[in-house]
């Protein structure tokens, strides 16, 4: 299917390893110029080593304001516009509540949740002057019901009702604001990666009971339902928060 995403100038945060990488793929397979950034030069080699040389790479801590700000001047001076912004990075940390140093919930939300409110809000104004524009928050099923650590958690769900938020405020300049909300999902450099080598067993059950799908999920299924929600295809889908996740979800919407 074309999805008539050829020429976009696409941006996706954290977008050399895992679900990132994979959504940047999945846009260059239908022409799209894409950006990754990234916090490692050589996670961001590698990629463009792997999907092609058309893959344009921007090194920034995500977690800095000023960081941002550049990261966005940067793209604009020498891209045009930005069409798409994927909020993609992000990371858990810390444990349960009691035992998590304050100082770790303001670093994930840092991490997970700022960093995305301020891009957007940095890119809308590119977006406005086209009447045109698609950000896609990556978000989590812990965003919409507990499991995980509470850090993580806690972000992704401030994200999810950001992401609503923003869907409702930009749609009237041609703007569209969605989530993707993955469940669990392996990959050579994810946490799950780890746990299933450390114990293979355990995490089998885990999948068996837990995952109806009987499985993981993979990246380039995350990336193909976020190649869809940037393209015209998804007109009328605004505010959304799409779970990607074989049914592990156990919320009725």
């Amino acid at each position: 299917m074309d999805l008539q995403l050829k020429g976009k100038n696409v941006l996706i945060t954290g977008g050399s390893k895992g679900i990132g990488r994979s959504i940047a793929a999945a846009f260059l397979s239908e022409g799209a110029n894409v950006s990754v950034v990234g916090r490692s030069r050589d996670f961001l080699e590698k990629a463009k080593e792997e999907l092609g040389g058309s893959l344009s790479l921007y090194q920034a801590d995500l977690t800095k304001s000023e960081e941002r700000e550049k990261l966005i001047q940067t793209i604009v001076e020498e891209k045009g516009t930005i069409d798409v912004l994927i909020n993609n990075a992000g990371g858990s940390n810390g444990g349960k509540t009691a035992e998590t140093e304050l100082e770790l919930f303001y670093d994930a939300m840092e991490l997970n949740y700022f960093s995305a409110v301020h891009l957007s809000k940095l890119v809308i104004p590119h977006m406005k002057k086209l009447k045109s524009g698609s950000i896609i928050n990556i978000t989590s099923i812990f965003g919409r019901e507990s499991g995980g650590k509470v850090t993580y958690n806690n972000a992704k769900a401030a994200l999810i009702s950001f992401t609503k938020s923003l869907a409702d405020e930009a749609i009237s300049d041609g703007i569209r604001v969605n989530s993707i909300a993955p469940g669990s999902i392996l990959h050579e450099t994810g946490n799950w990666k780890k746990r299933l080598e450390a114990d293979p067993e355990g995490i089998q059950k885990f999948v068996q009971d837990e995952i109806p799908a009987g499985r993981f999920g993979t990246p380039e299924e995350v990336a193909n339902v976020a190649v869809f929600l940037a393209s015209d295809k998804a007109s009328w889908v605004v505010g959304a928060s799409i779970n990607v996740d074989g049914g592990q979800s156990r919320m009725n919407f």
